[in-house]
């Protein structure tokens, strides 16, 4: 059977979620310079959302719903181990509970496991071999990437 991912959903404007109802109801779109395309089998559909925003009623009516929260700390650090290389046991394990710490934080944009992954990698370029207060500091925009949230974090790492 197909799969159909529709990523973001909520990074799109509600035309675009009526015109996403209406290719879902037919599994067909017209397009003006190709005609009318129709899927050939029905895909099974999932759609993502960030929560940036909230999705049509339409579109949620439609919808059977699934909260992901983020990992456990032993999970994240198995993922991080896994996608950032060179990173040793002790600086992935304080990135893991630190990034932990900040998402009790009250920020505008919470730090994702990809900017987890990002902040990773950042000290393993900065050839970071632990976590100290200047290599933190310095490295804080590949972990929160709003202004805001960094000072913040900057003023949370003074305490």
């Amino acid at each position: 059977p197909a799969l159909l991912l529709i990523d973001e959903v909520d990074r799109g404007d509600p035309e675009f979620e009526a015109l996403l109802l209406e290719i879902l109801s037919d599994f067909q779109v017209s397009l003006p310079e190709l005609g009318t395309i129709t899927a050939k089998q029905r895909p099974r559909v999932v759609l993502t959302t960030n929560g940036t925003r909230e999705m049509t009623d339409a579109l949620r009516r439609r919808c059977l719903y699934l909260y992901l929260d983020y990992p456990e700390p032993a999970r994240e650090l198995s993922i991080v181990k896994r996608h950032v290389p060179g990173v040793g046991e002790r600086l992935a394990e304080q990135v893991v509970a630190f990034v932990d710490r900040v998402r009790k934080l009250d920020l505008q944009k919470t730090p994702s496991i990809a900017e987890t992954l990002d902040w990773a990698r950042t000290l393993v370029l900065l050839s970071a071999d632990s976590l100290d207060d200047e290599v933190a500091r310095e490295s804080l925009g590949a972990l929160v990437k709003r202004r805001d949230d960094l000072e913040k974090l900057s003023a949370e790492l003074s305490r």
